[in-house]
Order: structure tokens, then C-alpha cells, then sequence
């Protein structure tokens, strides 16, 4: 930045250089007809605009670096920040308005940083310079040339106020295009299945019809101050030309010091006109900073725990734990116990809050009341990196990226050696279909596994679960999306990979958790029974009538 400012501070002098040499152009060369003098002057001007090339290339790649390495930074620090936010936090901001703040908002300060940079400090060194040719050539012509200047005091603030609030409004439609977007993009298949295609081209036309006229009055408003100052650039020129020009006339002052004082004014009057508009561009980048501030000052209420220690058990144990998503409860005193190197089953309807233990069990979310132990030791103490190294999870729908198979599968474990890797696809059965692929475990996945059946998503996310091989797996049905055939062989998989190790399984097909060391049976948030299959299905309680319902579905 030193180095921008000193090479912008000669690139802005450059102007009041060229207007100081016009006095000795006009008073030695064209009115005393100094026939060497053509020369030295000529080649004065001659350096000049090539010392202005030079200083205008160098200054403009340094600030480009400069603007972009900030660009860049923020991007990074905010994606960064934003991952160490809670659940709640994106059940509140959608994924499309993140984007926005991210990659919208950093892109709006970039552009007005480089433009505030360059226009502010060049223009404001060139004006400084060529006031000061003009208030030495004549003061009394200088103020002459100001006498309207105060007409743009009132105007300007009123256009930052203006332009401040609807660059804010804005910047707020923005993200809520980015998230139209986000939706139909994912959400295609069934917009076409239901033929909603004319709905949705009709939202997003209204969205951005309202951005089209924010920005049409903002830019009508902008216009306003650097009108302005046209008009009071020419009330100056009038003022300038009737005070000077009779001196002149009457021989008092030389055409070389009107046409010296004159040419700085003119060139004075694009740097004034550029500044007088930056009020409007610093407003656009006020607001996009205020977002960015937002975000990165709103500070995760889950917190990491200040012991780094995995615990000696992986028993799991939840004691009176209440949970609920506004004002709705989810858990409502929930107590039991997963034995270390068991399979302990959550069954349940849907809405029990069966799904929320998992969530809890990581720390995803915190509950209101209760303790969940793991190891004897209560999960808020630990490391949330340490905590989370203890789980594997595999869900319903197994989040796959936009990369390889082999980078999806690695996520687990990135420094996972070859044969790893290949004992963890063998036993998810992703060597079945990735050995047929034309790039291997080098074909690309798609945009979240489009490129894959749901039933290979589902292995890969299994076989990095296996790869993984952490002391404790969380399974949310994990077979759900296979095909009989490889339901068995995966199921089997898992079966050999849990043994030793803590499980804990939700399941929706009652068939898949006969064998449980323990099934806990959830209704509205607690627990109602819980025992071997066995043992329940001997009570003839809520778990007999479970099954009972889904074999009887299944007939």
C-alpha cells in the first residue's frame, strides 16, 4: 500500500504538471518566440506523460493485488467462520444467502475497494496539486472558482442516507436471489414433476425486477451529486473568466498565467467529478461490509471443550435430557444407556427424536437441560475435534461433493494409505460398480452424487464410514436406499465392523435390528421401553405393536 500511495501521489501530480508547464509554453515559446525553448518545454511535457504511463501501470497491478489478496481473505475467513457455527444458525440463513455474503458481498468491497483506492487517493493527490498551481498563479481567481461549492454540502448527505439504506435493501434481495436459485437448482426434478416451472420463472422475475429498480434509483441518485458539480464547476469557470480575463485584457497578468490557471481548472474538474460520485460507492461497499460484520460477529454458542483426551469407554449414556426447537419439545427427559462394544437400536414414529441423539451425541446441538456422557465423561468437556473423532456416522443420505469417488471415500480419513482404501470399498461393495467405471475411483461424483444411483451414494458413504473405523458408529439407517442383494452384503459389512465397538442404530425396518444387544423404543421425545427383541416383543407393548404395524403393512 506504501508503495501504491507514493506511485499514485506521482501519477496525481503528474496533472498539476502539465498545467504548470503550459506557462512557459504559451508566455516563452508561442507568445516570446524562445526558439530553444520549444525544445525543453516539449520534452518536459514529453517526460511527463511518460512518467504518468509508467506510474499508472505499476500503481493499478499493486493495487489489484492488493484488493484481490483482501478479496480472497475475507472469502477464506469467512467460510472458515461460518463452518464453526451451530445448526441453528443455517436452519435460519439459507444456503443461497451464505453464498451471497460470501462471494456477493467480498466481490461489492473488492470492486469499491480498488475504485475508493485508486479514485479517492489518485484523483484527491491530482486535485491537491493542481489547487495548488492555481492558488499560486492567483488566490483570488482559486476562491472565484469555489464560490459554488457550498450548494453541494446539503445534496450529499442526503444521497449517502439515499443510497445507504437502498444498497442495504439491495444487498438483502441479492441473497434472496442466490437462494431461488439454490432451491430450483436442487430442486428440478420436482419442479418439472409438478410442472411448476412457470411459478418459479415467476418468483425469481419478481425478485429481481425489485433489484433492477433499487438499482435504477440508486444510480439516478448517484447522478445527482456529480451533476451538481458540473454546475458548480461552471459557475466557477464563468466567475474565473470574467475576473481573469479583464486582468488580462488590461495587461496586469500574462495568457501564460490565465491559460496555466485555466488548464489546471479544467483538469481539475474530472478528478472533482469522480470524487464527488465515490459518496454513492462507499455507501455499496458500507453496506456489503455491515453483512459481512454480522456473520462473522455472530459467535458459536457450542464451544469446545477444553479437554483433548479421547475417553477410556465409548459407553454412552443420556441422563434426563430436554431439548427443544422454538418452544417445540423434542426431548422430554430422555434417559438411557449405550454399553460400550454393544448395538443399542432407537426405534420409534417419526418425530420421536430419534434423529436429534445423534445430533446431540456430536454436539451439532447442545440440550437445554440433561447430561449426555460418553466414557463416563460429560461430552461438553471434551474437544468438539476429540468428540467428533470418536463417531462414524452414516445417514440416510449420504453427503457426497462435487469431487472423485476417492476424494469423497477419503473425506473419513485423508491420509488413508492405498490398501486401506481398498479393504474399505471391498467391505461397502463400492468395488462392485467402481472397478466398471471408465476413470475408476477417479470418476468425478457429481453435484451432491448426482452422477451416482442413490443405492452407490449410500456405499460410498459407507466405505468412508469404514475407512474412518472410529470407536463409536452412528448408523441412521443405513441400508436404507440398497437393493436386497446389497442390503445383505453391506448389512453384513457393518455387522463385522461394529463388533467391538459402540453402535448406536436407527431403524425404520424393524427387521434390520433383531439381533441389537439393546432396542430403546422413543415416543414424543422419551423413552418407553426398552430390552432385547426378545425381550419386548414378550410385553406386548409399544415395540410388539411396532411390529406388528410394519409386518402388516408389508403383507
Amino acid at each position: 500500500m506504501a508503495g501504491a500511495f507514493a506511485l499514485m501521489t506521482v501519477e496525481g501530480s503528474t496533472l498539476a504538471l502539465i498545467s504548470w508547464m503550459l506557462k512557459p509554453l504559451f508566455d516563452r515559446v508561442f507568445v516570446g518566440k524562445e526558439e530553444g525553448a520549444i525544445w525543453w518545454v516539449g520534452g518536459a511535457i514529453m517526460a511527463i506523460f511518460v512518467l504518468r504511463a509508467v506510474t499508472l501501470i505499476a500503481s493499478r497491478s499493486l493495487l489489484s493485488r492488493i484488493s484481490l489478496g483482501i478479496s480472497t481473505t475475507m472469502q477464506r475467513d469467512l467460510l472458515a467462520h461460518i463452518m464453526t457455527l451451530d445448526g441453528r444458525f443455517f436452519q435460519l440463513n439459507p444456503p443461497g444467502a451464505m453464498i451471497e455474503r460470501i462471494q456477493g458481498d467480498t466481490i461489492a468491497v473488492q470492486g469499491v475497494w480498488a475504485t475508493l483506492i485508486t479514485s479517492a487517493t489518485r484523483d484527491a493527490i491530482s486535485l491537491v496539486m493542481l489547487f495548488a498551481v492555481a492558488v499560486n498563479i492567483d488566490p483570488i481567481w482559486t476562491l472565484a472558482a469555489l464560490i459554488g461549492a457550498p450548494i453541494l454540502i446539503l445534496p450529499a448527505a442526503m444521497v449517502q442516507r439515499y443510497i445507504r439504506r437502498k444498497v442495504r435493501q439491495n444487498r438483502a434481495n441479492a441473497s434472496a436471489r442466490a437462494t431461488r436459485l439454490d432451491e430450483v437448482m436442487h430442486g428440478i426434478v420436482s419442479i418439472k414433476l409438478n410442472r411448476a416451472e412457470a411459478d418459479q420463472t415467476r418468483r425469481f422475475a419478481q425478485i429481481v425486477g425489485r433489484i433492477r429498480q433499487t438499482e435504477v434509483k440508486v444510480a439516478a441518485m448517484g447522478s445527482l451529486v456529480p451533476a451538481l458539480t458540473d454546475i458548480v464547476t461552471g459557475i466557477g469557470f464563468v466567475a474565473v473568466l470574467a475576473l481573469g480575463g479583464s486582468e488580462v485584457m488590461e495587461g496586469t497578468r500574462s495568457i501564460g498565467d490565465f491559460m496555466s490557471f485555466f488548464t489546471a481548472l479544467a483538469l481539475a474538474f474530472q478528478p472533482m467529478r469522480r470524487l464527488s460520485g465515490l459518496a454513492g460507492t462507499w455507501q455499496t461497499a458500507a453496506a456489503s461490509l455491515e453483512r459481512i460484520y454480522q456473520v462473522l460477529d455472530t459467535q458459536p454458542r457450542i464451544t469446545s471443550g477444553g479437554r483433548s483426551q479421547a475417553p477410556a469407554s465409548t459407553a454412552i449414556r443420556f441422563d434426563d435430557v430436554w431439548l427443544s426447537y422454538d418452544d417445540k419439545p423434542v426431548l422430554q427427559g430422555l434417559d438411557f444407556v449405550a454399553e460400550a462394544g454393544q448395538t443399542t437400536a432407537l426405534v420409534g414414529p417419526s418425530g420421536a427424536g430419534k434423529s436429534t441423539v445423534f445430533n446431540l451425541l456430536t454436539r451439532m446441538v447442545d440440550p437445554d437441560r440433561g447430561r449426555i456422557t460418553l466414557g463416563w465423561v460429560p461430552i461438553g468437556e471434551l474437544d468438539l475435534g476429540t468428540l467428533r473423532d470418536q463417531f462414524s456416522t452414516v445417514a440416510q443420505e449420504s453427503a457426497l461433493f462435487d469431487e472423485t469417488l476417492r476424494d469423497n471415500i477419503l473425506m473419513g480419513r485423508p491420509g488413508s494409505d492405498e490398501a486401506a482404501l481398498r479393504r474399505a470399498m471391498e467391505a461397502a461393495h463400492v468395488s462392485d460398480f467402481v472397478d466398471a467405471l471408465p476413470a475408476g475411483l477417479d470418476s468425478p461424483a457429481g453435484p451432491r452424487g448426482s452422477a451416482l444411483s442413490g443405492g452407490q451414494r449410500q456405499r460410498i458413504g459407507i466405505a468412508r464410514a469404514i475407512l474412518r473405523d472410529a470407536p463409536v458408529l452412528l448408523l441412521d439407517e443405513a441400508t436404507s436406499a440398497l437393493d436386497t442383494a446389497s442390503e445383505r452384503l453391506v448389512q453384513e459389512a457393518l455387522e463385522n465392523l461394529s463388533e467391538g465397538r459402540t453402535t448406536i442404530v436407527i431403524a425404520h425396518r424393524l427387521s434390520t435390528i433383531r439381533n441389537a444387544d439393546k432396542i430403546v423404543v422413543m415416543e414424543q421425545g422419551r423413552v418407553v421401553e426398552e430390552g432385547s427383541h426378545a425381550q419386548l416383543m414378550a410385553r406386548g407393548g409399544a415395540y410388539a405393536r411396532l411390529v406388528a404395524l410394519q409386518f402388516g403393512e408389508d403383507q
